[in-house]
């Protein structure tokens, strides 16, 4: 099957990113709410670090998933007040530890249903792209992290002499 092709956005890269973000997990969303309303995929990282083995801190997911402590908090948060999740503390009382709610690990078989499917979906996705999207995506990401894309900026406006008076 051939698909038109816009050569070169108009849009910038951040609102490409933003539309395709929203085009995954937009529809990731729609699936989900057929069966579990609640669920969103933001979740998923924080479920895919539980089902790994629990309890964990909060760092131990933020790290696990590659998000930021604030936005695993904040999730964590939204979890628990779903049930889907239990806060405690450990040992010393200084790490808040996170496992899965009786009703988080009911949920598991079904989300590991979805999570295969998901990636069967993507791979299938890599296949169609002239360069497949998760090998690009990881290379980017690694890139941004030797050189940040606020550095690669600042090079930019140096070289162009545009600096701040």
């Amino acid at each position: 099957m051939e698909y038109a092709v816009q050569e070169q956005s108009a849009d910038g890269l951040g609102t490409q990113l933003r539309r395709l973000l929203e085009l995954l997990d937009g529809d990731l969303e729609k699936l989900y709410r057929e069966q579990h309303a609640f669920y969103k995929p933001r979740y998923t990282p924080v479920m895919k670090a539980l089902a790994a083995g629990e309890p964990k801190t909060i760092k131990d997911i933020a790290s696990r998933s590659s998000i930021s402590h604030s936005a695993a908090s904040q999730t964590i948060a939204r979890m628990a007040s779903l049930g889907l999740v239990e806060l405690g503390v450990e040992g010393d009382r200084r790490y808040r530890t996170v496992h899965l709610s009786p009703a988080g690990r009911e949920l598991l078989p079904w989300l590991e249903r979805h999570w295969q499917a998901t990636q069967a979906a993507a791979d299938a996705l890599d296949q169609e792209l002239a360069f497949p999207l998760s090998r690009l995506l990881a290379e980017t990401i690694s890139r941004l992290e030797a050189i940040s894309f606020k550095d690669r900026i600042a090079n930019h406006v140096i070289s162009t002499g545009d600096q701040k008076q």
